[in-house]
């Protein structure tokens, strides 16, 4: 824990500490000394797209709304309804998800593979069948791909709004680009490589979309019943708002989460709380080492990256 005589630091200190514990657990200083400090070369460098998107406090708001966007998908919720256990463990699961976000964009090039070949170890242990009978499994090159696009799209929408240092068009593409990186490593096969096509596979996949049991339950979880003491939940709210605010309206209606509040408000609600998040993490390392702070479950065994 860091201290301070002035009553402001200090309580911006207290913020970005609890953050930095919720996200990175017990042994988070080691983790992110690792992750930073050990030699080698790496898959991407520090300032390029993908780094500075996933160092971004946006972040908070993308990875929930990766998590709404990815459980419109049956068999992907299947899979993280049979095997995640996100409603008993999600500080952990949240912990495991930004270790791996931020060994794969920061950390060595051969840390990465290892985390890399860690997730596809349990990849290949959850499989099973959804509630409708049909047989899914967390390493299908097709249902990799959709938990890939979910999420480099909401990165990135999120970043775009809400970001402190928004990517140019090209840039933008880039971060695609790079993204794609780990979606193969992973196993996808067919990965979008532009912003265009990123757009495109989305839309490729909605008639393969529902609001299952599953989701909805999810979605109670992230946004009406979520892992939090009371204080907390105001500021989390506007977070939540950000997310549902920046997803498709064919996607808010699937999920049945357009309220009033969320379509009118959610922007600056959203840009509101990301600018709290950054405040509180001022511009330490651990915004590097632990990006996808805002996501309170993602779920690696069958949604990683």
């Amino acid at each position: 824990m860091t201290t301070a005589t002035n009553p402001v630091e200090r309580l911006r200190l207290r913020l970005g500490d609890m953050l930095f514990e919720k996200v990175s657990g017990a042994d988070g200083v080691a983790v992110r000394d690792r992750i930073h400090l050990t030699p080698g070369p790496r898959w991407f460098a520090p300032d390029s797209p993908v780094g500075r998107v996933h160092a971004d406090a946006s972040m908070f708001v993308g990875g929930l709304r990766a998590l709404l966007l990815q459980s419109l998908h049956p068999l992907a919720m299947a899979g993280v309804a049979g095997h995640s256990g996100y409603r008993g463990d999600p500080w952990g699961r949240l912990e495991r998800t930004a270790t791996f976000i931020a060994t794969t964009t920061f950390a060595t090039a051969d840390d990465a593979q290892a985390a890399i070949d860690r997730v596809r170890a349990v990849h290949d242990r959850v499989r099973g069948k959804a509630p409708d009978g049909r047989p899914y499994r967390a390493g299908d090159p097709h249902l990799l791909t959709w938990v890939h696009a979910a999420e480099a799209d909401s990165f990135l929408t999120a970043h775009q709004r809400f970001g402190e240092r928004p990517l140019t068009v090209s840039e933008a593409d880039e971060y695609v680009a790079q993204a794609a990186r780990v979606a193969r490593a992973l196993g996808a096969v067919v990965v979008p490589e532009t912003v265009a096509e990123l757009r495109e596979t989305i839309e490729a996949y909605r008639p393969e979309l529902e609001l299952s049991a599953a989701a909805a339950d999810t979605v109670r979880f992230l946004l009406r019943e979520p892992p939090l003491p009371g204080p907390a939940r105001p500021p989390y709210a506007l977070l939540a708002a950000g997310a549902v605010s920046s997803l498709p309206a064919w996607a808010r209606e699937q999920l049945d989460v357009d309220t009033w509040f969320r379509r009118a408000l959610g922007g600056p609600a959203g840009a509101l709380a990301t600018r709290a998040v950054r405040w509180g993490m001022g511009t330490s390392e651990r915004r590097r080492a632990y990006p996808r702070a805002g996501v309170p479950e993602a779920a690696p065994e069958t949604a990683p990256g």
